[in-house]
Order: C-alpha cells, then structure tokens, then sequence
C-alpha cells in the first residue's frame, strides 16, 4: 500500500476502490484497513439564517481493536465557525455555526480507519461508568411486552453472557428486516409491536431488554461493509471473566443474528439513538430545509497472519484540489 493515509484524506470519493470484502477468510485476518467517506447536503427553499449544525460522524481515536488514523471535515461555505468536544459518552462531537446560507450547504468528511483481528485488547469499563446505560431512555422504554419477554429470557439462562447471546437471538428472530415502516424517532415499544424496523429499531429493543434483566448496554452507530447506509448494532457491558469488578463491552448485531466483528467500524456510543445521530441541527427560517446524504466505505488493505496482503490498484486514484476551508 503506497498511499499514506493523510493522502487518502484528499481522494475523490468515487475514485478509490475498494477490496472486495465478500472473499475475504476474516479468521485469518491481522490487520484490516478502512476509507470511509460521508456527504450531507441540506437544501432550503430560501436563505436561512444562524445555522446551527451538529454532525457525529467521526470515529473515536481508540476503540478496542479500532484505531482513527487520520480524518477531515470540510465545509462547502468559507464563513463559518467550528468548535469539537468530547460528549459525555466520550463521541466526539463538531459544532459548526454558519451566519448565512443562501439556498444549500454541503458537509463532507473523509476518515481513515484500522481495525486489528485476534489480537484485540477488550473494551473495559468500571460498574460505575455503566449505571448510564442501566436505566431506559426515550427511545428504550419498556412496555408490559418488553417486560415479558425479559422474564421469559431471564428465566431460562441466569449467565449475562449467555443470556445476552439469547437476547440477540430473539430480537432476530421476532423481528423482520422492513424499511418504510418505522422512524428514527419510533421507540423499542412501538417497533416490537409491528415486528418489524431497521437495524436501530433492533437494537432499541435489544438495549431495552437487556436492561430490564440488569445488563448494562449501550447503542452502537457505525457502518458494516457492504451497507449503503449507517448501521446500528449494541454492547453489551459484560462482567469480565480476566478482570474483577471490570465490565467487558461485547458487542451483538441483532440485525445480522451475530457479534459485531472486523466488517463493524464504531463511529458513537450512547444510550440510544438520539444521542448519536449524526447529524442535527437548528436555524432561523420559516420553512424546512432538505437533507441528502451519501457515503462510500470499503476495505483498501487486508493484511492475514502469514503476512500476505490484499491490496487495492491506487493508479487510478484521483485527488481533490483543496480550494474550501476545512474544520
């Protein structure tokens, strides 16, 4: 691979290429490498005024086996302000203020991404640190059905970790994969009702169950290879079997009916997905404004353990000439 990250970060989006991660033997895997790419564009009928926008799209530096090499925001406006702060879930988090936007305003970011294979050191936490992620939030809860079927699953395995992978499992076998049918906005309740959602609404349910037997847990926003979109899967705070009084995050898809392996790169974590939407915001207009979004994410280097590597053909890699200002 002769592209240095910082290079990738100035690509143009639809000019990298990507390995193809169908054939890839994951066991064998040491090292993975990701370049990821996101567009949000809004559109106004009209000017606004005082925008105020908040995007969650950047990957924490470290996450378990999960590195951030390198990444960029640009912004498709020369007059604005940014700021960027931790949340309390530890996201980070990109504040940007723009006085005036005519008709339109477009934010890009480009990441760089490492994930390691067997070699992961586990995400710890201390009891105290989870408690956030004991208690249901909005979007989590329950009803008298959630409740059911957390005494149902209770009572057929007491060991969390067991009993996480019996959640997983339910939540996949009672749902069907369905878009147009619910919102960001439905909650685990209303989701578990129609039995059917989107990988959010999987997870809202599978959070709000495993809070309701007393297994911390937490929403996962990120992407899976092979997906257009975002993907949202959950960790489950498990107590660790190699250290005491630490809690283990281990991390489920019940979307895919697995654990959320190398084909997941973590980009938020909250108690639902309210707190990381990757994008919002308000401004000052007497009308709505539009939103389209597009991403680009794939493999450009797997590396296995004997030391071979699949590699993509960078000769045709075209770069962007950096004429806008860059949060």
């Amino acid at each position: 691979m002769t592209l240095s990250p910082y290079r990738l970060l100035h690509a143009k989006p639809q000019s990298v290429p990507f390995v193809d991660h169908t054939g890839i033997e994951w066991a064998r895997v040491r090292r993975t490498h990701y370049w990821m790419y996101q567009s949000f564009n809004y559109e106004y009928p009209g000017p606004v005024k005082d925008l105020h926008q908040r995007l969650i799209v950047v990957p924490p530096v470290q996450h378990a086996n999960q590195t951030l090499e390198d990444h960029k925001l640009r912004v498709s406006h020369q007059e604005f302000t940014s700021r960027s702060e931790r949340d309390p879930f530890g996201n980070l988090v990109y504040y940007l203020d723009l006085p005036y936007v005519a008709r339109s305003v477009n934010f890009e970011v480009w990441c760089s991404v490492e994930r390691r294979g067997s070699t992961e050191t586990p995400l710890l936490l201390d009891s105290a640190d989870a408690q956030v992620y004991l208690e249901p939030s909005r979007l989590t809860l329950p009803d008298l059905a959630l409740e059911a079927a957390a005494v149902r699953l209770a009572a057929c395995e007491s060991d969390p970790w067991r009993l996480a992978e019996a959640i997983n499992s339910w939540v996949y076998e009672t749902m069907e994969y369905k878009s147009g049918v619910t919102r960001v906005e439905t909650t685990a309740a209303e989701a578990l009702k129609l039995s059917q959602g989107l990988c959010q609404d999987y997870s809202h349910i599978m959070l709000a169950v495993c809070r309701l037997v007393g297994i911390p847990a937490r929403y996962v926003s990120g992407h899976l290879l092979g997906e257009g979109g975002s993907h949202a899967w959950v960790e489950t705070l498990l107590p660790s079997p190699t250290r005491p009084g630490k809690l283990e995050a281990v991390a489920f898809d019940p979307t895919n009916h697995c654990r959320a392996g190398l084909r997941h790169i973590t980009v938020a974590v909250g108690r639902d997905y309210q707190d990381v939407s990757p994008t919002s915001g308000h401004f000052d207009a007497p009308y709505p404004g539009r939103l389209q979004s597009s991403k680009r994410a794939g493999l450009i280097l797997v590396e296995y353990f004997d030391g071979s590597e699949i590699t993509v053909d960078d000769s045709e890699i075209q770069f962007l000439e950096e004429a806008r200002r860059i949060a």
